[in-house]
């Protein structure tokens, strides 16, 4: 009697998803956790703590940041610049929401006013969350919802005040493919400016740590390839 091999299949590799993380949550335990379920990139993001995509961005509080940037006034600051450079903009709370009324002497009514404020005066939703893990759980399902299920870019040219020369340079160079701040910089020490870095050849954009030859080549293509006229335009 013959027999028959059965060949387990390979498991289904997930769907890749990048999520871009502002610079000052790189100490965060939410980071960490999202660093083991996607491709997490550090960023110094204009709004937002978080982007999901090119249209979602998310401010993260704790609850005790919440009671001091209401305080310190931060908090609708924070709020209308994120609504001023994304289309949905989403606050999230992390913690126990009673600890909003226990932690600070804050007056009850102060905070909820300010809750009722961030939602119907900017129409920011508001999600909570008890705990880093389910932050990066929450964060992690809403970036694989936007950019697998709903086929939503991740990249975005923010509205940015610049404030130095530098941040120029490196907003410049981060418009290119698969460049993030960290790389930008590198290069920027690497060769000192933009002019050189755009005349790099692609083995010399590979000596920049961070840069391997398939960025290398993407980036290259992209700088020499000339210009095509689309059809729409005039």
């Amino acid at each position: 009697m013959e027999q028959t091999l059965s060949i387990k299949a390979k498991p289904a590799v997930p769907p890749s998803v990048t999520i871009h993380a502002d610079i000052r949550e790189k100490p965060s335990l939410v980071t960490k956790i999202l660093q083991k379920k996607c491709d997490l990139q550090f960023q110094s993001l204009v709004s937002a703590d978080y982007r999901l995509s090119a249209r979602l961005g998310v401010e993260r509080k704790t609850t005790s940041d919440f009671l001091q940037s209401m305080i310190d006034k931060r908090l609708f600051n924070q709020l209308h610049e994120l609504k001023r450079n994304f289309a949905k903009p989403l606050l999230l709370i992390e913690g126990n929401g009673a600890d909003l009324f226990s932690l600070r002497k804050i007056n009850e009514n102060a905070i909820r006013g300010a809750l009722a404020s961030v939602v119907i005066d900017y129409s920011v939703p508001i999600i909570w969350t008890h705990s880093p893990h389910e932050t990066a759980s929450m964060l992690y399902s809403m970036a694989y919802r936007e950019q697998i299920k709903l086929k939503k870019n991740t990249q975005i040219r923010e509205k940015i005040r610049f404030r130095s020369f530098n941040q120029q340079q490196m907003f410049l160079l981060s418009g290119l493919p698969g460049i993030s701040d960290e790389k930008a910089k590198n290069l920027l020490k690497q060769f000192g400016s933009p002019e050189k870095i755009f005349a790099a050849s692609e083995n010399e954009l590979t000596e920049v740590s961070g840069i391997g030859n398939i960025l290398a080549k993407r980036v290259r293509h992209l700088l020499s390839r000339k210009y095509e006229k689309s059809i729409l335009e005039d």
